[in-house]
């Protein structure tokens, strides 16, 4: 496919890397991705129309558009690492080749370039790469444009899906308790905001929050809203199950940043007309497709003939 030119003044995306490599060789700790954006324009010297350039038809900065798409590439190679929602931090190796390079990279740098002047490819890693290459050349070639449009469609969404996941882990635990309700909210359940109620306090018994249904509050749904670092064991979907019992509740819904252990899953099928489990996967899908806490902020009209036009009498 044709390369798109952007009109922009900003410096190549190679000074991106290389600014995300040296603030966080500074924090040994990691840094949020909020303040890992928030100190490329000074590191990169970007001047103020730099500062304030947005992507097309995006209310984004482009300094941090491109700092994002940074940070997910240097992960992928094994330059950064992702501990924890929310925090970045530089690997061994990212520090090593931030040795070898103190002064920058060159324009046309990417990290899998970096990797194999690194010498991490094997000649046979090298051929299997350039095979898989190949393959996907060939399998993009067989693809129509409306295929091609959805596969970068499905990448958009993978990124949003991680850049929300690290903001939620950002915000404070009440945050995500009240973005549920609103996903829920989203989702059809309640019939106004009034009948959405956050509970989240001690002697809870495992409830952030209930769904009235109906009017009159016969018909609930009781939610719990957890952050999680690792993934969620049974022990804890059976204590939300004994919530529930406790206040003679017959629907719940445990919704998690992270994921749930097969042990989970096994003993929510067994209640499951009773809980239903959402990891983090489903919980970003969802908040994209009913935009909460996203704006679709480009609508592409695909021109299609209109062959009835042409076969009208």
């Amino acid at each position: 496919m044709p390369r798109v030119s952007i009109n922009s003044t900003l410096p190549p995306q190679a000074h991106f890397y290389h600014a995300v490599l040296r603030h966080l060789a500074h924090r040994p700790n990691g840094d949020h991705r909020q303040s890992i954006q928030e100190a490329i324009p000074d590191l990169l010297a970007l001047s103020e129309g730099q500062r304030t350039e947005r992507v097309s038809n995006l209310r984004q900065l482009r300094y941090r558009h491109r700092s994002g798409f940074a940070l997910r590439l240097l992960k992928k190679f094994g330059y950064v690492e992702n501990p924890e929602p929310g925090i970045w931090r530089i690997t061994d190796r990212g520090r090593e080749l931030l040795s070898r390079h103190p002064n920058g990279f060159d324009e046309a740098t990417t990290p899998r370039r970096l990797m194999r002047e690194e010498g991490r490819e094997t000649e046979e890693q090298s051929e299997s790469v350039a095979e898989i290459n190949s393959a996907n050349e060939e399998a993009l070639a067989q693809q129509t444009p409306d295929e091609q449009i959805d596969g970068a469609l499905e990448e958009i969404n993978r990124s949003v899906a991680q850049e929300l996941l690290d903001r939620i882990g950002q915000c404070p635990p009440s945050f995500f308790e009240a973005l549920v309700l609103d996903l829920l909210h989203a989702l059809g359940y309640g019939a106004g905001e009034e009948d959405l109620e956050r509970v989240g306090q001690t002697g809870d018994g495992g409830i952030d929050g209930i769904i009235s249904l109906d009017r009159l509050g016969f018909e609930r749904v009781y939610v719990q809203a957890k952050r999680w670092q690792g993934s969620v064991g049974r022990p804890e979907v059976q204590g939300f199950y004994g919530a529930l019992a406790g206040r003679r509740a017959r629907k719940g819904v445990f919704i998690t940043t992270s994921s749930f252990t097969r042990e989970a899953r096994q003993f929510a099928s067994q209640v499951s007309e009773s809980i239903v489990l959402i990891d983090g996967e489903r919980l970003t899908s969802l908040m994209i497709e009913h935009g909460v806490a996203v704006t679709h902020y480009r609508i592409i009209r695909l021109p299609k003939i209109d062959l009835d036009y042409f076969e009208a009498d």
